[in-house]
């Protein structure tokens, strides 16, 4: 999904109404902790996943 510079001004002209200039800040930060926090779940998902893989080649 790529956004153009249009796309991306639009999204944050309504953020900016709808929460107005002081909230933008605190949800910019919350969204990138969620997308930091989402990330790393994905890498231990799997890391875990090439690790059950070695313990199965491993017995075999």
């Amino acid at each position: 999904m790529n956004l153009g510079f249009g796309e991306v001004a639009i999204i944050l002209i309504v953020a900016l109404l709808l929460f107005g200039p002081k909230k933008l800040p605190q949800l910019g930060r919350a969204a990138g902790q969620t997308l930091h926090e989402f990330k790393r779940g994905m890498k231990n998902v799997m890391d875990d996943d090439e690790d059950d893989k070695k313990k199965l080649d491993s017995k075999k």
